[in-house]
């Protein structure tokens, strides 16, 4: 073979390889980079629907191109298809950006599985209780099966829309609907911060059932309050009036030892809270603090030290097994029957500490100092879980008002002038 045809042959060769790497070259830049298709969609309103490929890393780490499909806005909004691919190629510019990353992919039933494990785990014990009830009831049998990636608005909506019937009773409160999607939205956060495509929540553009009629937080009359303390027995009725007359919760009152109590100086400290037998921090910061005791607990707890049986770790009330009792089995077996057979409706623990709220109110105690002795994070809770309690101080600043603008007295002379 001559010179000349080993060159020619040489130069082909050359040629054929730098088409072919160019070919994967243009290709990788083709799958890369897109302008989508843009369609409508609808009867009543028309829609524009904007369709792409991206590419995500599954659970296990393999890379997968899949199609989107994303709602653009309707014709009225968009009356052209020129307009609808220019809100479409503002999506597309990340994807197509040079530095762009496929994101991680998972159902929501595979990363809650890790995130159950991984998160869930660290809580206090009665937050995961609520929160598993949450994926149990609604989360895991309505989108367990639907990728993190495809929880936008429109599937948050129609979760919204259907969680009634996943209840029993087909009726689901607005504050249940806003605990559940703030559970979801913890789960959504968590799997952005791990690098999971997924959209945020955004209260502002869903819609949620209008809001109920406010139910009065039960609580219970003075005299009500003395009969049953005369029907219980201790160990419960030191249990009722340290929930009466300091406001505690009933977690917080169970969880006692008798190292958070001084007597001499009279003040009680709220280090723990017991749930279920188990004992764990208090609901907030706010809520680990100390409390005065009034003259009339200090007494009754001394009096309750005398006959209180030692256990380990010093706890004010316990079971057989030496841990602090349920505050479920105290209302179900101490407090009910007491109420039943005074014939006063049946509530829980809680309404001691309501109780000792509107006594604090109808003493006049200004709005602070309530939540001080309530713990609460913001003044507002205080006032809008007690806004139905109306206190002397209330009444009297009213009355001064109409004594002021008595209906009944004179009339004016010029009263056609300013009333029409």
């Amino acid at each position: 073979m001559s010179h000349n045809s080993n060159i020619a042959e040489f130069g082909t060769l050359c040629r054929h390889r730098a088409v072919g790497t160019s070919g994967k070259e243009n290709s990788m830049a083709r799958k890369r980079y897109q302008n989508g298709r843009v369609f409508l969609k609808g009867k009543k309103e028309e829609k524009w629907v904007g369709r792409y490929r991206e590419d995500v890393v599954e659970v296990t780490g393999t890379t997968k191109r899949v199609r989107r499909s994303v709602i653009l806005g309707t014709k009225r909004e968009l009356p052209t298809k020129r307009l609808a691919e220019r809100r479409l190629a503002t999506i597309l510019a990340r994807i197509n950006c040079l530095d762009y990353r496929p994101g991680r992919a998972a159902t929501f039933g595979e990363f809650i599985e890790r995130w159950e494990t991984e998160v869930l785990t660290t809580q206090k014990p009665s937050s995961a209780r609520a929160v598993r009830s949450h994926l149990r009831c609604y989360i895991i049998p309505e989108v367990g099966k639907l990728r993190l990636d495809e929880f936008g608005v429109e599937n948050q909506q129609r979760f919204i829309t259907r969680m009634p019937e996943r209840s029993t009773t087909k009726v689901v409160s607005r504050k249940t609907i806003l605990n559940v999607i703030a559970t979801i939205s913890t789960i959504l956060a968590t799997a952005r911060n791990w690098g999971y495509s997924c959209e945020q929540i955004d209260m502002k553009k869903l819609r949620l059932p209008p809001r109920g009629v406010a139910s009065e937080a039960r609580h219970f009359t003075v005299e009500q309050v003395q009969r049953i303390l005369t029907l219980a027995g201790e160990p419960w009725r030191t249990l009722f009036c340290i929930c009466t007359l300091d406001g505690l919760r009933a977690g917080e009152a169970l969880g006692l030892q008798w190292g958070d109590i001084d007597l001499e100086q009279r003040i009680l400290q709220i280090r723990r809270t017991a749930w279920y037998g188990k004992t764990q921090t208090p609901k907030s910061r706010e809520s680990e603090t100390t409390l005065p005791i009034p003259d009339a607990l200090a007494t009754i707890l001394k009096n309750y030290r005398t006959e209180w049986k030692p256990n380990p770790d010093g706890f004010l009330f316990v079971t057989r097994n030496q841990r602090p009792p349920s505050s479920n089995n105290v209302v179900e077996h101490r407090l009910w029957p007491i109420l039943d057979a005074l014939e006063i409706p049946r509530c829980g623990l809680h309404a001691f500490r309501h109780t000792h709220t509107a006594l604090l109110l109808d003493s006049g105690a200004t709005p602070k100092v309530v939540q001080r002795q309530l713990r609460h994070a913001d003044a507002r809770t205080t006032l809008q879980i007690y806004g139905h309690v109306v206190g002397e101080a209330h009444r009297e600043a009213v009355e001064k008002v109409a004594s002021i603008v008595d209906p009944s007295g004179p009339q004016s002379s010029r009263r056609d002038k300013w009333i029409q």
